[in-house]
């Protein structure tokens, strides 16, 4: 299931582990390693949908930030 959730919605490990309210130890095992044991194609696939928000997490973050900064500059 998690594993077809983020393949589905391009989710980050966090958002999935929020969303099955696991933790995102769990979910990193079990989509990294448990998952390449049972259905290898499945891992590979969610592997890609990992590494793309890998890649984009610097931009998020910058996001997040500015976002932050510009919600404290509202008030004060």
């Amino acid at each position: 299931m998690l594993a077809k959730y983020i393949i589905e919605t391009g989710s980050t490990v966090r958002a999935a582990a929020k969303r099955f309210d696991v933790s995102k130890s769990t979910v990193h095992t079990d989509v990294s390693k448990r998952l390449l044991l049972i259905n290898p194609a499945l891992a590979g696939r969610v592997r890609l949908v990992l590494d793309e928000n890998k890649a984009q997490r610097h931009i998020r973050g910058g996001k997040a930030t500015k976002e932050k900064y510009a919600r404290l500059s509202e008030k004060g």
